[in-house]
């Protein structure tokens, strides 16, 4: 039968391999050594049937607890905002809805324009000039920027605080250590970057500096002075933001930054374990040349007609592998359009409400906490969302408590460092209810009794 899509036969498979000359599918795999050739098989469970299978699957999910079922306090980096179902519904369209980003998108006025759309808005947000189509997540971003950084400056160092996500920094080293470049940490003090440190540490190798405002702990750092700082030294500013907390907050551009990421998973995309993240990248038009990623941007033909195209991409697939900016090769379309309809429907008053809700329940959420005896590790510290707290007990036998009642109690901050065992990092959203913060207080009070 001569469909690609159906197992060959035994047929088949004799006359494949008498076409090759060859008695046997091993003689293909000669130029491999034997040492390192699997032998004995794949342990994997023998086969089942469709429905067995389904069964199977349906098992193995149950043990897990969705968002669905449980009241999230999660954060770090993916938060639980509100998603319109319109978001879902337009991006589900079938001209946007592929398996991969939709080549090619230079042809295709529609993908164009949602993407200039999507960088106007992050331009915007960000308080920057330009801004691209976006890369795969956050820790992307950052490692990105900070290569950005070491390319515009011709030097081979970078810092970054001890309060930016954790997450991103592992990335960050794995980018620069791969190219042989210095990475340093400054320390925090009072959860907070100790900007006396980054002075002294500063020196004429120093690309960029690595900051973030509101930081992994959910303190909103104050970066007064920076810009003079760095420039005197010629370093550039990296800031790394929450883009809705940008609604209510200064944007970095009036801290001076340079280059200004992040991660838009909470601009109209769900959290999903595992699932795609959206890391967008804005900064200065003097560094457009050496951006990672590609940029869109509107023109006319020449009957006057408005059009959109392809302007950037120093993409390895299209100059001299030598000369690329960065390895990066795809943009998140799927997302950047979910986050282009999500800012497009919100709008800059509905993104402020969003953002003074999240500031104003955490605030709420952590003033009740404070009456049943838990106390945050930074009293006198600003916050937007998150807040971290000291728990008498270890915090993993805290969660699986509140887990049995259907709440996700928050980040284990001993993973951060070893000052913060026992530390909760709790985040709260628009999307919790006050019945749900004070359920929330009520479990963790009987559980720490």
């Amino acid at each position: 039968m001569n469909n690609p899509f159906l197992p060959h036969t035994d047929d088949d498979r004799v006359k494949m391999l008498q076409d090759l000359n060859i008695a046997s599918t091993d003689e293909l795999f000669t130029d491999i050594p034997s040492s390192i050739r699997l032998k004995n098989g794949l342990k994997l469970p023998e086969p089942m049937s469709e429905f067995e299978l389904k069964k199977h699957i349906d098992e193995l999910a149950a043990k897990n607890k969705s968002m669905k079922e449980c009241i999230s306090f999660l954060g770090g980096g993916v938060y639980d905002h509100h998603v319109p179902s319109i978001v879902d519904h337009l991006i589900k369209r079938s001209e946007f809805y592929t398996s991969y980003t939709p080549y090619q998108a230079e042809v295709s006025q529609g993908i164009l324009q949602s993407i200039f759309e999507y960088q106007s808005m992050i331009a915007e947000l960000t308080g920057m000039e330009t801004a691209n189509a976006s890369i795969y997540d956050g820790a992307s971003a950052v490692a990105e920027a900070a290569i950005n950084a070491v390319a515009n400056t011709k030097r081979e160092q970078v810092i970054v605080s001890s309060s930016v996500n954790l997450n991103y920094k592992k990335v960050l080293r794995t980018y620069l250590e791969g190219q042989g470049f210095d990475l340093k940490e400054v320390p925090s003090v009072d959860g907070v970057t100790d900007l006396s440190s980054l002075e002294e540490m500063l020196n004429d190798q120093t690309a960029c500096v690595i900051l973030q405002s509101p930081n992994y702990l959910g303190i909103i750092e104050d970066f007064t002075g920076i810009e003079k700082l760095l420039k005197d030294k010629k370093t550039q500013f990296v800031a790394v933001s929450d883009p809705i907390s940008l609604a209510i907050l200064e944007p970095p551009a009036k801290w001076g930054a340079d280059i200004v990421v992040g991660d838009g998973q909470s601009l109209g995309n769900p959290m999903s374990f595992g699932g795609p993240l959206l890391g967008f990248f804005a900064s200065k038009k003097k560094y457009i040349r050496k951006m990672p990623g590609r940029i869109v941007g509107e023109t006319k033909d020449k009957e006057g007609k408005k059009g959109y195209v392809m302007t950037l991409q120093t993409r390895e697939q299209h100059i001299r592998r030598e000369k690329a900016t960065s390895n990066i090769c795809s943009n998140q379309a799927l997302n950047v359009l979910a986050a282009c309809v999500y800012m497009s429907l919100m709008g800059p008053e509905g993104l402020k409400k969003t953002a003074e809700l999240s500031l104003q329940k955490a605030h709420y959420a952590r003033k009740e906490l404070e009456k049943i005896g838990v106390s945050p590790v930074y009293r006198d510290k600003p916050y937007y969302k998150e807040f971290l707290v000291k728990l008498p007990e270890p915090v993993d036998k805290v969660q699986r408590k509140l887990l049995d009642k259907n709440i996700f109690a928050g980040i284990d901050a001993s993973r951060i460092s070893h000052e913060f065992n026992n530390c909760l990092l709790i985040s709260v959203t628009e999307k919790r209810t006050r019945e749900e913060i004070d359920y929330f207080v009520e479990i963790l009070g009987e559980v720490l009794k």
